[in-house]
């Protein structure tokens, strides 16, 4: 920023495995949101090196890094990033239009839970079944990887619990390899893994060898 040089990581190393559903807590600006940028070819890495599958994405042109997260990544974010003009369907055919293979926009909706919302705007629907659109969106091209950055931070916790369910299962339907960043810590426990962020570093790593479902949750 400037003269002022800020290191948002520091060192940094992890593997996600295939299938698997990580849980990446630590205070606000410990570098949490800027790992799943760069996991996600939103930002790229000023040292080190990420690889996607054997594909060194540390050296990707622009046109290489579009490819990845047009068909290897899902985003889920705070926000849900809607086109308040379309309908849940049409929200999610964004996405199907453009990926090489993907599901029915349709089947996306009833797996998050919105069957009977598909055409629905997204002023018609709740916070939370916005949400749930979006994770639709997301896995809709049938993405290697889904990164949700703090996908339950605007909602009140029943809400949060239906959203956490949808990426739930989707994880373990799909065996799509899933990363949750939030500050809530009870949501943790439904992880396979939970690394610990503080000043731009992985404090800890823990793997939890019983997992708490969503519904069990409490914050």
């Amino acid at each position: 920023m400037g003269e002022v040089e800020v290191h948002a990581l520091r060192g940094v190393s992890l593997e996600l495995l295939q299938g698997e559903l990580v849980v990446l807590v630590g205070p606000s600006g410990s570098g949490k949101s800027t790992l799943l940028n760069i996991l996600g070819g939103l930002d790229v890495c000023t040292s080190g090196k990420v690889e996607h599958q054997g594909q060194d994405l540390t050296h990707a042109s622009e046109d290489e890094l579009t490819e990845y997260r047009r068909h290897a990544v899902g985003f889920v974010f705070q926000f849900y990033n809607l086109v308040p003009s379309l309908t849940a369907r049409e929200n999610v055919e964004l996405v199907t239009d453009i990926a090489s293979d993907p599901m029915d926009p349709v089947a996306a909706l009833e797996l998050v839970g919105l069957g009977s919302r598909v055409d629905h705007f997204p002023a018609q629907m709740s916070g939370g079944e916005q949400q749930r659109v979006a994770i639709a969106r997301a896995i809709a091209k049938r993405p290697d990887i889904l990164l949700c950055d703090e996908p339950t931070g605007a909602l009140d916790f029943e809400t949060g619990v239906r959203v956490l369910s949808a990426i739930h299962r989707v994880n373990r339907e799909l065996g799509t390899t899933t990363a949750v960043i939030t500050h809530n810590a009870p949501i943790a426990t439904m992880a396979d893994r939970v690394f610990t962020f503080g000043n731009g570093r992985i404090v800890s790593t823990e793997t939890n060898a019983v997992k708490r479902l969503p519904e069990e949750l409490r914050w």
